[in-house]
């Protein structure tokens, strides 16, 4: 990656960066920079877990191909493959929110690492780098990028500060006034109607809708998260290989049922309108339907807040 030695001249951002998830809210903030009713960016960043479902990927080439026409390169960042890596005993071991089932029938859920490893680390490197103070080299005070991310007004609680003095956050969405129904109408009018929700393609914080998706609409996907529910029952292979034997049984749904196993097609509790992963979709419906509300933007769920030291970086 090409990197630039900024110096700081308090006149406001070296860069300006997009967090792209090619989802339906970073998705609409691109396609916005490229129509000119928000700043262009220098690079539009995608974090890749190498997990994500085929039409993402899909959509991600598409963007490409539209924002390079724009002036806006579209650059792909990764930390490795999180399906892969967790099921190589050579590799570190990095957590994901399983699921468990505890010997005495008592349900918890795992420590969740996998947005912090996957997607804050290989975005915070490439900002340093593009900056031209890659790791260790301390970037100068008064030098920063400005990051934007994908929250819409209806997520407002989930806009939160990198905690790192070289990337600022901002949310055009929110300045903007666009929840995720304007969203999804701005998309629809420009062809881009059947973004999906971005989230790897076995994320245990999917509901039953978002599963139901995977299953109907993305077969080898389906095919590769029921292997991997089968492959990590009882752990991750790096602690079993270690004899850190792990108690209870871990799960990718909620149920801490086989995945394969699992009614998706139950009726919601619910009378109200479902959300599900198409940009087709409305506002609406219980956890067990609609997944985790905090979803997995970098810096947006509960794994994103600042390690210790970082703020200092």
């Amino acid at each position: 990656m090409t990197t630039t030695n900024l110096k700081a001249t308090g006149t406001g951002p070296a860069l300006r960066l997009l967090s792209l998830g090619a989802g339906v809210q970073s998705t609409t903030v691109l396609l916005l920079a490229c129509e000119g009713a928000i700043p262009c960016f220098d690079v539009a960043l995608f974090a890749d877990t190498g997990w994500e479902p085929r039409a993402v990927y899909a959509n991600l080439n598409r963007l490409t191909a539209h924002a390079e026409r724009h002036g806006i390169p579209v650059r792909q960042v990764s930390a490795g493959n999180i399906r892969a890596d967790a099921l190589d005993p050579r590799h570190r071991f990095v957590s994901m929110p399983l699921h468990t089932l505890n010997p005495d029938g008592t349900r918890g859920l795992a420590r969740r690492q996998c947005t912090s490893e996957y997607k804050i680390a290989p975005l915070k490197k490439a900002a340093r780098e593009l900056l031209g103070y890659p790791h260790p080299r301390r970037v100068p005070r008064g030098v920063y990028a400005e990051q934007a991310i994908g929250i819409s007004t209806d997520e407002f609680t989930r806009a939160k500060d990198s905690g790192l003095r070289f990337l600022r956050n901002v949310f055009p969405l929110i300045d903007l006034g666009f929840d995720r129904a304007r969203c999804m109408e701005f998309l629809a009018e420009r062809g881009f109607g059947e973004t999906v929700k971005s989230a790897c393609v076995g994320c245990p914080f999917h509901g039953n809708a978002g599963w139901r998706w995977v299953r109907d609409h993305d077969p080898l996907g389906w095919a590769e998260a029921v292997e991997f529910d089968r492959a990590i029952r009882h752990g991750y292979p790096r602690a079993t290989t270690q004899g850190q034997e792990l108690r209870g049984q871990y799960f990718l749904h909620r149920s801490c049922l086989p995945l394969d196993q699992v009614d998706l097609d139950a009726p919601p509790k619910t009378n109200r309108h479902l959300r599900l992963v198409t940009a087709e979709a409305a506002l609406g419906a219980d956890a067990a339907e609609e997944g985790d509300p905090d979803g997995c933007s970098p810096w947006s769920c509960r794994s994103g807040e600042p390690a210790p030291g970082e703020r200092a970086a």
